[in-house]
């Protein structure tokens, strides 16, 4: 068949969508990271991932190959075993990974900003040295424990508790639907201490009383591996609680840096679906000609690029903005509402564009659906980022009563 479409400098809108040429906005070391990324999740994902899916399988040998490749704790300086990198260097590495699976993006952004991150900011000297490097080289998986069966939105309700014994804490309680569990090997947990202050204490597997049991029957983020932490009379050392930051706000500012990297790996998931659409679209013919050419297949293709074009600027500019240590919490919040939002919407329609043959796992769709629905939820529900949005519009908050 003759291919009579317009040759253009964006005739590439296959391996990276870029209407907007968003590239000339990077740096030639931010380039080479994506780069170097998207051939290590060609080699090392893309081949296997629809069968961990199909079988909920989580690839824990993954853990080495991100640290070999720089992907876990990527803006840790590098005395720490970090990649030193900047933000938008950090977004791009989670971008290329969620092209691949959004719940091995999630093993690897769990790792770097609410494990790593909070040893980093709140930790002793003692404590980076003891888990960063590990953690970095992916010898250690870590996990986060902030989310309670009874308390998700709002984890300033937490019941977790420790209490001081003198030289030890005991730590009771319990969190939920944690990212990593079953095969982490530290837990940072945020619990209340007796006068009801919200501290991190670094767990470490094998401590007597502490349990990680797996959440089974998942439809989404299949190939990510999620659990329970359970903490029945848990001795902790004195010396594994994080002495830089109490109060809620220290969890929550490693919430910011993880939804700052989802509001770039949802992208990674929209453009791997758009650019199944299109390429399908262009092989499928029905009416004696390809479906690209019908009407309304175009206003889907088109209405995906847009929205991945706009989703893009506005990662680039936060990621600006986080470099220079000026991103709020409300713009993390907007970043990460529209573009999971948006890669949702458009793994739907290119669904659609893929008619019976997109429920199959032939084609990464349904998949990434599913994925994203977690992702809408997780790290801040869809509607939780609507009134953090609000109350930076109108400094009301409409979270208490």
């Amino acid at each position: 068949m003759s291919d009579n479409r317009p040759k253009t400098q964006k005739q590439d809108l296959f391996e990276h969508p870029d209407f907007y040429e968003v590239d000339a906005l990077l740096t030639e070391e931010q380039k080479l990271v994506r780069s170097t990324m998207r051939r290590f999740v060609k080699k090392e994902i893309t081949p296997f991932i629809e069968d961990w899916a199909q079988r909920a399988h989580f690839p824990a040998e993954l853990a080495k190959k991100f640290g070999e490749v720089g992907a876990l704790g990527p803006t840790i300086p590098t005395e720490y075993g970090g990649g030193g990198m900047d933000y938008i260097s950090y977004g791009l590495i989670m971008q290329e990974i969620e092209r691949g699976d959004s719940g091995l993006r999630s093993m690897a952004s769990v790792q770097g900003s609410l494990v790593m991150y909070p040893i980093y900011k709140f930790g002793s000297e003692e404590q980076k040295k003891k888990y960063l490097p590990r953690l970095a080289s992916g010898e250690l998986l870590g996990c986060f424990g902030l989310t309670e069966p009874d308390h998700g939105s709002n984890p300033a309700g937490m019941t977790t508790r420790f209490q001081d014994m003198g030289d030890h804490y005991l730590l009771n309680g319990a969190k939920m639907w944690i990212s990593n569990a079953p095969h982490a090997d530290i837990a940072i947990v945020w619990a209340k201490d007796e006068a009801g202050v919200i501290h991190g204490l670094i767990l470490e597997r094998g401590m007597e009383g502490f349990s990680t049991p797996e959440i089974h029957g998942k439809w989404s983020l299949r190939a990510s591996s999620t659990g329970e932490l359970v903490f029945d009379n848990v001795k902790v050392p004195k010396e594994n609680k994080l002495p830089g930051k109490t109060g809620l706000g220290a969890p929550l500012m490693c919430l910011d840096s993880a939804r700052y990297g989802i509001s770039w790996g949802a992208i990674g998931a929209a453009m791997d679906c758009y650019e199944s659409a299109r390429r399908y679209a262009l092989q499928r013919e029905q009416f004696g000609k390809p479906i690209a050419s019908f009407q309304l297949v175009q206003k889907k293709l088109a209405e995906m690029l847009t929205e991945i074009t706009k989703a893009q600027l506005l990662a680039w500019r936060l990621g600006t903005l986080m470099n220079e240590g000026k991103a709020t919490s409300a713009q993390i919040s907007m970043a990460k509402r529209n573009n999971v939002r948006m890669a949702l919407d458009i793994a739907r329609e290119a669904r659609q564009v893929h008619g019976a043959m997109g429920i199959t796992g032939e084609y990464s769709l349904m998949r990434h659906m599913m994925n994203l629905e977690s992702v809408i939820t997780y790290e801040g529900t869809d509607d939780i980022h609507l009134l953090i949005l609000g109350q930076s519009i109108t400094g009301i908050s409409a979270f208490k009563g």
